[in-house]
């Protein structure tokens, strides 16, 4: 007759170490209710969801809707006044009007930014997700989307060819996270579009890295023109290279101006993704996935 084994030692609570946390605990906010009112038009404003000349919602309907007082609203919409985002008309046809795209980083909470060792985490997401959304807004994309996309590329380039453009670089870069965000939107998926919005924010630091590299405004516009015909062509393999591309090149800027490197082993599940998509492009065999520099 065998004899049963023993169960494992049971390891008792006093022993037991429990790991230290990944992060810390975070600072807790005392922002004003007014600070946070101001934050969600300003980010209104900056993603594109209101363009100059749009008419915010009247007083009592906005105040309603953020569930704040009117009073409060007024002090948001008053600091929003005095940094030119938006104007205050009187008469019949006042009302309370976005005057200007351009929203300075001050009226932008915190809670936006990513410490620098975060940033390879968010970069991984992107490669990740970004190449399946414009695929899928190049099966729902309508004339209106290319439109949009057409107008904020048009306007990059404008800004790129002014002597001055050190001068518009905040500009610059929220036309490219319009961008973005317009692709996001043909897919028709708001959960996609809230999604991709939280992404490209929290990439804020490596996209200011990238628009003070050399040739980079010109390079990003031809990429995006190219990502545009791809995804008006519904062509899945030229937009997989174009965004591969996109992203490498922005890894390599931030890999470059940090000296942190992003490579890291390919869990098994992403081979087949990666392969496809060109990750392991250059990985000779055996070896640990690599990201591919520039095209040349």
């Amino acid at each position: 007759m065998s004899v049963a084994s023993a169960p494992p030692a049971r390891t008792s609570a006093a022993s037991y170490t429990r790991p230290a946390l990944e992060r810390p605990f975070e600072p807790v906010s005392t922002r004003r209710t007014f600070e946070e009112a101001v934050e969600q038009i300003a980010e209104k404003v900056r993603s594109g969801d209101l363009a100059p000349g749009d008419r915010l919602p009247s007083e009592r309907l906005l105040a309603a809707q953020m569930r704040i007082s009117r009073p409060t609203l007024r002090e948001a919409v008053k600091m929003l006044t005095e940094a030119g985002v938006l104007e205050v008309r009187r008469g019949q046809s006042g009302g309370t009007f976005v005057r200007s795209e351009l929203v300075p980083r001050a009226l932008l909470h915190s809670s936006w930014e990513v410490r620098v060792s975060e940033v390879s985490g968010v970069l991984e997401a992107r490669r990740l997700l970004e190449p399946r959304v414009a695929q899928l807004a190049a099966v729902h994309a309508g004339e209106s989307d290319f439109a949009a996309m057409r107008s904020a590329i048009d306007r990059k380039r404008e800004l790129a060819e002014q002597s001055d453009f050190l001068r518009h670089e905040d500009l610059f870069l929220q036309l490219d996270l319009k961008f973005h965000l317009i692709i996001a939107r043909a897919t028709g998926n708001s959960t996609i579009v809230t999604l991709m919005r939280s992404l490209f924010r929290r990439l804020e630091i490596a996209r200011d890295m990238a628009v003070h590299a050399p040739t980079v405004p010109d390079w990003v516009i031809e990429i995006h023109e190219r990502t545009l015909d791809a995804i008006r062509a519904a062509d899945f393999e030229a937009i997989e290279a174009v965004m591969d591309e996109h992203l490498a090149q922005l890894e390599q800027i931030w890999e470059r101006e940090t000296g942190r490197g992003l490579v890291r082993p390919l869990p098994d599940f992403l081979q087949p993704v990666a392969e496809r998509s060109g990750l392991l492009r250059s990985r000779p065999a055996g070896a640990a996935a690599q990201r591919p520099g520039p095209r040349p």
